[in-house]
């Protein structure tokens, strides 16, 4: 490395010296950290004698990476409405445009959920197996404008995948919202249902990527909106149902996913949807939500997956710190090991260990990095806005997002998830392909991707309460960095052809 670029290295940015003379390799670091640094630049370090290393290897490549990004919700897009333009904008901005998080795979729900302001369908008629008087009215006043707003503002677009928590109460065998199970004499009802609900948006210029088939066919402890599928029978349906309706339909490109619960459960669902040949068919991939614990991303689980179908996809469509108020305009509360969940108080006893009070923060940071370098490709939190109480919710389900509002001040919060998440999100882009990491202190969470423009990403999560020093290496060039105590740091290494 020559003098002159020595000299630059605490300028402005980093320059590592090419090996064939004729590029250059430029490097910025972006760091979110307890101590106040949010997608902060840095550009100078201090001087740590232990030194650690992280080695990536591009020959080692893993998954393609399909997006990260949050869920529209009645609820977010309600208290959106409720905003001054000016903030319902800085919001939507915030997480499409190029200057914010960038996100690139989103998810919606079909028919209301718990963060929605009551219960409905768009199929309320009882008897209608046609679906004569399907609508979509509901969705009209907030949350289809708020997508097509996000539409507008997303430069590179996004993908949208839409997920039902339950049909109608007059299609399943409890007559209810919550619980109960499809009765069989509606499954072809149930699947022109999907058919018809990419029409209807796609009329609104809105259009469907993909479906989960039912969020939660676990069920919520009978809480809110369910239906309850084994995955025998969820496999009967996309087989027999809803594939080839799309299909027939001429939708057969839409992305089916399956499953749509926690990962400790996910063995018995990919055996069965992954049998055989006429089972996996219709099956584009499997979706997996957090909830199992607030520490464990169960890698064993993840690995089973994909290997149980390793050219389909592996998505995490839904996370969020559950069962908390937020803390307003407190950011510290984030990085503290303060929050409970649903399983600190409602597990069973002996997996109460799973549930452990954890920092927000650091769940995040912790479950995206481990999901990444475990064969997941896509990664989407819940609800992008929820007010002070944490809702609205009709369950009053109370739970945290990134960015928390008061319509009534017409006030905006940006916690540290939505920094943790804007890390991902902006950076490693739709077809980043994950790479092969090496790092010599197990006390650093590491991932890293090469995205479809050779730049390449990587992830360093710090979850100690001491600063930190490695070299990262590429090829022949290295550089040392140091990361803050409690602190995410993004790195993009960037080549310019001279």
């Amino acid at each position: 490395m020559t003098k002159k670029i020595k000299n630059l290295i605490l300028i402005t940015f980093i320059i590592f010296s090419s090996c064939d003379k004729k590029s250059e390799q430029i490097i910025k670091i972006y760091e979110t950290s307890r101590s106040g640094n949010k997608l902060t630049e840095i550009t100078k370090f201090d001087q740590l004698k232990e030194t650690s290393t992280i080695t990536l290897n591009l020959k080692k490549k893993y998954q393609t990476i399909t997006g990260f990004g949050g869920a529209f919700t009645e609820s977010s897009a309600y208290l959106l409405n409720k905003l001054s333009q000016k903030n319902r904008d800085t919001i939507l901005r915030a997480y499409f445009s190029n200057e914010g998080a960038k996100y690139s795979l989103t998810r919606t729900h079909m028919n209301s959920c718990d963060f929605s302001l009551s219960n409905y369908s768009y199929s309320p008629i009882s008897g209608d197996k046609h679906l004569n008087h399907f609508s979509v009215k509901e969705d009209k006043d907030d949350l289809i404008p708020m997508i097509k707003d996000a539409l507008s503002i997303s430069e590179d677009g996004f993908k949208i995948f839409a997920s039902p928590w339950t049909a109608s109460p007059w299609m399943k065998d409890n007559n209810d919202w919550v619980g109960g199970k499809l009765l069989p004499e509606y499954y072809d009802t149930w699947a022109l249902f999907f058919s018809k609900y990419v029409d209807a948006y796609e009329e609104e210029g809105i259009n469907i990527w993909g479906f989960t088939v039912e969020n939660e066919p676990h069920g919520n402890n009978y809480s809110w909106e369910s239906m309850h599928y084994t995955p025998e029978e969820m496999t009967n349906f996309v087989q027999n149902y809803l594939g080839p309706k799309l299909e027939k339909d001429g939708k057969g490109e839409l992305k089916i996913l399956g499953y749509d619960q926690n990962r400790e459960g996910i063995k018995e669902w990919v055996d069965v949807m992954y049998k055989d040949e006429a089972s996996s068919k219709y099956y584009d991939g499997t979706a997996i939500h957090w909830y199992e614990s607030t520490y464990d991303y169960f890698p064993e689980f993840l690995q089973y997956a994909h290997e149980k179908a390793p050219n389909k996809y592996l998505i995490q469509t839904e996370a969020c710190v559950d069962s908390e108020v937020p803390k307003w305009n407190d950011d510290d509360w984030y990085w503290k090991k303060e929050a409970t969940d649903w399983g600190y108080d409602w597990r069973e006893q002996d997996k109460k260990y799973l549930h452990p009070k954890y920092a927000p923060v650091n769940r995040y940071a912790r479950d995206i990095i481990g999901s990444l370098n475990n064969w997941v490709d896509g990664w989407v939190d819940w609800n992008m806005v929820l007010d002070r109480q944490g809702g609205p919710n009709w369950k009053k389900n109370w739970c945290v997002a990134p960015i928390i509002v008061d319509p009534d001040l017409d006030e905006v919060y940006f916690t540290p998830l939505y920094y943790v998440m804007t890390h991902f999100s902006k950076f490693i882009r739709p077809g980043a392909e994950v790479i092969d990491v090496e790092n010599s202190d197990d006390s650093l969470m590491v991932t890293a991707t090469k995205n479809i423009d050779n730049s390449i990403v990587t992830v360093i999560f710090n979850e100690g309460k001491v600063q930190k020093s490695f070299i990262l290496n590429l090829g022949g060039i290295s550089k040392k960095i140091v990361i803050s105590p409690q602190a995410l740091q993004t790195i993009v290494i960037k080549t310019n052809k001279t």
